[in-house]
């Protein structure tokens, strides 16, 4: 592999000024300099914002000197280094293929996990700086290939162990766009050739996919994963093999605090036919993560867990008991409100909140507005339906 290409901004200099300036304003520094230090400014900026970036989406990348970042929208559209080093583990074997390499995060990490990996990126420019910083951490088991997805699998008849794709989800009118055939590549389109190609094929979908409307799309089914953490879905992730199984659907927890990854795995049929039981709120309110709710687990977290549902629609649950391993949030009710400002003041002296809605007919901030109170601090006031009647309740976390 061959560095020359990015000797300019690799000058320790430049390195120095790029790390020393990480915090500021790029916008400013370009608007104040044409140049810098012999390099064009905007050049330096889209160092800097990209080195920002990294710090906590790409740890590796910023601990390791001499990284080249691509331009904003290649490095927000890239995997974060928790989900790439979480679908590196999915599957392993002698040879993977990256269709849509990008900034190379993937490629990288499924290296660590497949003898040899193939990136594919049509953009040169991307691949010049995924293959240059593939070299900087010292990966030598990654071919670089300047093609496109479809072209690759019309000229090459090997068979792979994996394919993963994560095609773009922007038309050509950078419309966002959430069907696999309207996506870029087309992921649809391209099925057959895919599967007859490789043992396993992983499609990585935006989080806002409607996960029935992918199966359907998809039509042959082995398991949907449903990554993220700090309560905050990430990516959903079709992994798909020759079998037309009814598919499991995997919620997995990336979260730091998690020792483990919290595990919560269900087939649509079971969902489909769990029985819940509907009740008033008792002691303690559960919310579960915004990936069991993605995953549309609505009745299975309230049988797995023994609780009772809210209602039908509010996707809050209840019971007298702190279950220590719930996958969410944990609530207890401290007193009920009635919805006026003068009474919730009477009991929230401090006057500020967090504020939840589901299925309320207000949303937070039409709460915070009616009620006059401030965001912050360790209360919460949740306003949710019940099965007769709407509840505003103020409530401290547990959990």
């Amino acid at each position: 592999m061959n560095n020359r290409h990015f000797d300019h901004i690799t000058r320790k200099d430049i390195q120095r000024f790029i790390s020393d300036h990480e915090k500021e304003d790029e916008t400013l520094l370009v608007l104040k300099h044409k140049e810098i230090l012999g390099l064009a400014a905007a050049e330096i900026a889209q160092q800097i914002a990209g080195r920002r970036k990294a710090k906590t989406k790409l740890p590796l990348y910023y601990n390791t000197k001499n990284i080249i970042y691509p331009p904003k929208l290649n490095l927000e559209q890239s995997s974060s280094e928790k989900t790439a080093q979480f679908k590196s583990g999915i599957q392993s074997g002698k040879l993977a293929v990256d269709l849509t390499g990008g900034f190379g995060i993937d490629s990288y990490f499924l290296s660590k996990n497949f003898k040899e990996v193939i990136q594919i990126e049509p953009n040169e420019a991307l691949l010049q700086i995924a293959k240059h910083n593939h070299c900087i951490l010292s990966t030598n088991n990654i071919e670089h290939l300047c093609t496109t997805a479809e072209e690759f699998l019309n000229t090459n008849n090997d068979h792979f162990d994996l394919l993963y794709i994560d095609p773009s989800r922007r038309n050509n009118a950078n419309r966002k766009v959430f069907k696999f055939s309207e996506c870029s590549p087309n992921v649809v389109s391209l099925l057959t050739l895919l599967i007859k190609r490789s043992k396993s094929v992983l499609i990585k979908a935006s989080p806002l996919i409607d996960i029935k409307q992918g199966l359907s799309e998809l039509g042959h089914f082995s398991k949907v994963v449903i990554v993220g953490f700090d309560n905050e879905c990430k990516e959903v992730l079709f992994l798909i093999d020759k079998t037309k199984a009814e598919p499991i659907v995997e919620v997995v927890d990336l979260s730091e605090r998690n020792e483990k990854s919290a595990l919560f795995s269900f087939s649509l049929s079971e969902e489909r036919k769990a029985e819940v039981s509907y009740d008033e709120p008792s002691t303690f309110i559960y919310e579960p993560t915004a990936m069991i709710l993605k995953a549309g687990a609505f009745k299975l977290t309230a049988k797995r867990f023994n609780l009772k549902k809210l209602a039908p629609n509010t996707h809050l649950y209840t019971t007298d008991k702190v279950i220590p391993n719930f996958p969410g949030r944990v609530f207890r009710i401290e007193s009920l409100l009635k919805s006026d400002s003068k009474s919730v003041h009477a009991v929230l002296k401090e006057g500020q909140a967090n504020i939840i809605s589901r299925n309320y007919p207000l949303s937070p901030s039409q709460i915070k507005k009616k009620l006059r109170i401030k965001d912050g601090g360790d209360k919460f006031i949740i306003g949710f339906s019940g099965v007769n009647k709407k509840y505003l309740v103020l409530a401290v976390r547990v959990k």
